[in-house]
């Protein structure tokens, strides 16, 4: 392929209050692929003093960073190259003098934004990459302001940003470092009185999902998975994280079972401003977006990126890499969908998308070897980036991928769906798979299918099963193995 043939390069660079980041991606059949990924904690935030003036030692750690990225810009035109600054630098009243160096180091124009349009980039970063029906309410909580937004698909309803951040309140509330009731009950309830003008027309919008779209929510999920929970961040385990965090009686001596030492600084801080919102929107639960700031620049200056379900998106793109047989994963898709509506089986409403996602690619692994497809195939899906599903639906697509064929065994526990759904839905695809095997929809049987409970009868023409030898041995084959397995499957014959 010619150099002038390969996908251009797009870089994002997001001058936050805590952190610096830089992202450079291409798109490669539909989809984002990173190829650097460059974080410092520059904490610029903290250099703001009572009168909001930028401290040099703040700047200077601003500029070296920089002096960093501006190495990785040199080869991408200018017109795919966005770099933002956000609450810090509005904040501070000498930005200009920042700015003004920092634009000489990288060769290109820093826009600082208001806001409003961090609020709403955010949005387009979190609607790209984060999958779901109806309207739903997103938080960022940066260094020094917390950005709120209502929007339903790529449209944003209502957009505030508030001057409440982890950096922020790190310096005001937990300044002395203590992890007592005092500190956080001061931090939780200055944040309420910030959140309180925007608490009655946000409820009057409703919402239907929630997802955090910023470090803070990331750092509390990974901390709660690596405690044994799910993946849903609720009040009661924030309070528990609080309680845990209390324990301790100053931030230095912090050890939480899977807060990182990068985190930790600004943790109480963080973990304050989000029961605060929780409490004052009544927030029920919330997931972790997939994106958020950065991802929401590039997908906008990616104008063939916009889709309207991000979830087929993400699916349609694998199947191109890696050149699997569309025809035949949506024919697979199409009989277990129906399999599941014959058995009249309740399932999770997740289950379902799970279903189709794992139809479109259990074949994955045939890219590197048949023997073994299924784990191959799993160990892929457990690293590729899958946007507009969670962790644990990208942990159970994959498990069902592993077990399409052949060997059998019950899905490892997860916290996508129940564990009831899950078996059900690795009985229908599995059946679904053998039914589909001739890769022809004129070939496919007629059938039908009951279920008692757990148990499935499958029935199909006598005629059909005595021409389709090679179907009826693996179907009894597959019927020995889930009854063996306590999920009773019976093979039965009728006459057209």
């Amino acid at each position: 392929m010619e150099r002038s043939q390969i996908s251009p390069l797009y870089a994002a660079i997001d001058l936050g209050s805590n952190s610096f980041h830089m992202w450079i991606v291409r798109e490669v059949s539909g989809s984002v692929h990173t190829l650097a990924k460059i974080k410092r904690k520059v904490r610029l935030a903290a250099g703001l003093d009572n009168k909001n003036q930028l401290s040099e030692d703040a700047m200077q750690r601003g500029w070296e960073c920089l002096s960093l990225f501006a190495e990785r810009l040199q080869d991408i035109p200018a017109e795919r190259i966005r770099i933002v600054g956000t609450a810090a630098l509005r904040t501070a009243i000498n930005a200009h003098d920042f700015l003004s160096k920092a634009q000489t180091i990288l060769g290109h124009s820093i826009d600082i934004i208001p806001g409003e349009e961090e609020a709403r980039i955010i949005y387009q970063g979190v609607a790209h990459t984060s999958g779901g029906m109806g309207k739903r309410l997103v938080v960022d909580i940066g260094g020094a302001s917390t950005e709120v937004i209502i929007g339903e698909g790529f449209d944003s309803k209502a957009l505030t940003s508030l001057k409440i951040g982890c950096v922020t309140w790190l310096e005001r509330y937990f300044k002395n470092r203590h992890l007592n009731e005092d500190n956080f009950h001061a931090a939780i309830k200055a944040a309420k009185a910030t959140i309180a003008p925007i608490i009655e027309p946000y409820r009057n919008l409703d919402w239907t999902t929630c997802v955090g779209a910023s470090g803070t929510v990331q750092a509390l999920q990974e901390i709660m998975l690596a405690q044994g929970m799910d993946e849903i961040i609720t009040l009661a385990k924030l309070k528990r994280l609080q309680r845990q965090a209390m324990q301790y009686e100053r931030l230095e001596d912090l050890d939480i079972e899977g807060l990182t030492l990068e985190r930790a600084l600004v943790f109480p801080s963080g973990l304050s401003i989000l029961i605060a919102l929780f409490e004052s929107l009544q927030i029920d639960s919330m997931t972790l977006a997939g994106g958020a700031l950065r991802e929401g620049m590039v997908y906008e200056m990616m104008a063939q990126m916009r889709h309207n379900n991000v979830r087929e998106r993400t699916l349609c793109s694998i199947q191109h890499r890696f050149q699997l047989d569309e025809a035949h994963a949506q024919a697979v898709s199409k009989v277990a969908h129906s399999l599941l509506i014959k058995t009249q089986w309740s399932v999770d409403p997740q289950a379902l998308y799970l279903l189709t996602a794992s139809a479109a690619l259990h074949e994955i692994g045939t890219s590197i070897e048949f023997k073994k497809s299924g784990d191959h195939g799993a160990y892929l899906l457990q690293h590729l980036d899958l946007p507009g599903f969670t962790l644990a639906q990208k942990f159970v697509i994959a498990e069902l991928v592993r077990r399409y064929r052949d060997n059998l065994s019950s899905v490892p526990e997860q916290h996508a769906i129940s564990a009831q759904s899950a078996t059900r839905i690795l009985r229908l695809l599995r059946l679904a798979v053998i039914l589909c095997h001739r890769r022809d929809d004129q070939n496919q049987p007629p059938c039908e299918i009951t279920a008692l409970n757990n148990t499935l009868q499958l029935t199909l023409p006598l005629d059909w099963l005595l021409n389709n030898p090679l179907t009826q041995a693996e179907l009894q084959q597959e019927a020995h193995r889930q009854s063996d397995m306590g999920w009773p499957l019976s093979i039965k014959t009728c006459t057209e």
